[in-house]
């Protein structure tokens, strides 16, 4: 798909981020209104890819396609890569099939399959149709892989060489070739079945003798990938290992491809970026999706959230006549639901954090709930003195003081243990931590809070 590039052949980073830089986007805008197409194209020339994402990013839907316009002749494949899928969605839709071929011929597979894979299959087939033979080949290979799978990620252009290799016929055979990665970090020492047995690191190659073979400078039991290993896994194994690259394998252990830190890097950054907005029941498209498809998205999490409510809401009907004979009940309980709510959101994000990147494991569960539980009621005794003493001023009321301590004890402690629990236990039964544990946790804290405070007025103060 790619022939080796010299560095005057790559297009080099913009080192003034002016991409992202309002003034630019105001210039292209403005540009844009008055109809001056060569003023865009000046204004974008001397920008990264990555920038010229972002400004399509930035720009209405309408401007996205007066902009696609105004640089269709000069429009870099590698933008479609940097997009954002639900702008990416818009931006190919103003390219023929024909276009949108050229352009992913361009591009890594990896790359490819990522603009290709959101489109049905009937123009998915016409683009394939429209590309090189041996490019499509490879793309309908990768896309016969599970979504976010090594198969996807990798790149099936790499250097391999036989164990037996020295030195000098590998940098020969590097300054030879025609048909080289556009970057490696390492090269991949086979045996005869294709199998890797070991990697060089490049440094260490430049700096041998000619006469050294392979096998003897190459580092033994590389991190090997399975083609169908989830992406979040491949992330785990690079961030442990701190790989620069890593080996692609069949389940025949052949070597197929390889994938680089770079791919990583956005799947590190996609897997929290979808955690975080999985815990408030957003989604990461939510910011350049229309309203009526963002509206859509959220209601099904706010339903949920609606249905815990009403549960609070039965709880607090259980003690009406309490609360109609001691109207401050109904001033304080909230203080003792959020308390809980925002303690157990605490525990619950560090939880799911650690959950994500392996820190938390069946070794340290049981020290880390302990440890947590211990938190919450350590914060509980230190804000019961707190709100415990509002209400004794407040409504100069001992007695309603001391229950209003007592609950916020209780609350915090089980608020402390289900942001805990509740994650792992999803994460056990295979359900998302951060998609479903916000749930558990609101109905865990808003019960427990009012039925420990009303219960306890009930049974004290009534």
């Amino acid at each position: 798909m790619s022939e080796c590039k010299t560095a005057t052949e790559t297009k080099p980073a913009s080192d003034s981020r002016a991409g992202t830089d309002a003034n630019v986007a105001r210039q292209v805008t403005a540009a844009l209104d008055a109809g001056d197409y060569a003023r865009v194209r000046q204004l974008v020339e001397p920008l990264h890819a990555a920038d010229i994402a972002d400004l399509l990013e930035q720009a209405l839907p309408g401007e996205r396609r007066l902009f696609i316009e105004a640089v269709r002749g000069a429009f870099d494949p590698l933008i479609l890569a940097e997009l954002d899928e639900v702008v990416r969605d818009e931006v190919v839709d103003e390219f023929d099939s024909r276009e949108l071929a050229a352009a992913v011929t361009e591009l890594e597979i990896d790359d490819a399959v990522d603009v290709l894979e959101d489109l049905d299959s009937a123009d998915q087939r016409e683009v394939l149709q429209a590309v090189p033979a041996e490019d499509r080949a490879q793309i309908e290979e990768a896309l016969g892989y599970p979504e976010d799978t090594a198969g996807r990620l990798m790149q099936r252009d790499l250097v391999a060489v036989p164990t037996f290799w020295t030195v000098g016929q590998t940098i020969d055979h590097l300054r030879e070739s025609d048909d080289l990665p556009d970057e490696f970090f390492e090269i991949i020492v086979v045996d005869p079945a294709h199998h890797p047995v070991g990697t060089v690191p490049l440094n260490r190659a430049m700096c041998s003798k000619r006469s050294v073979v392979a096998a003897d400078i190459m580092d033994l039991n590389p991190t090997l990938i399975p083609a169908a290993m989830d992406q979040e896994e491949i992330a785990y194994l690079f961030q442990q290992y701190n790989r620069p690259s890593a080996p692609v394998i069949d389940e025949q252990g052949r070597l197929v491809g390889v994938i680089m830190i770079d791919d990583i890097v956005d799947v590190i950054h996609e897997e929290h970026e979808e955690d975080l907005m999985r815990l408030g029941g957003v989604s990461a498209g939510d910011l350049y999706a229309s309203a009526v498809a963002t509206t859509r998205t959220r209601f099904t999490w706010l339903l949920v959230n609606l249905a815990t409510a009403v549960v609070a809401s039965l709880v607090i009907a259980l003690f009406d006549a309490a609360i109609e004979k001691i109207v401050a009940l109904a001033i304080l309980m909230p203080i003792v639901a959020s308390m809980g709510g925002n303690a157990g959101t605490q525990t619950l994000t560090v939880t799911v954090r650690a959950i994500a990147t392996r820190e938390l494991t069946g070794a340290n569960a049981l020290h880390l709930v302990n440890k947590e539980m211990l938190v919450g009621l350590l914060n509980g005794l230190l804000f019961a003195v707190l709100i415990g003493g509002v209400g004794l001023v407040w409504f100069g009321d001992l007695a309603l003081g001391l229950v209003l301590a007592a609950a916020v004890v209780i609350n915090m402690l089980v608020a402390g243990m289900a942001g805990i629990l509740a994650p792992l236990g999803l994460e056990r039964v295979g359900a998302d931590p951060a998609l479903a544990s916000p749930v558990f946790l609101t109905t865990i804290t808003d019960v427990v809070g009012f039925l420990s405070f009303l219960g306890l007025a009930a049974w004290l103060l009534v």
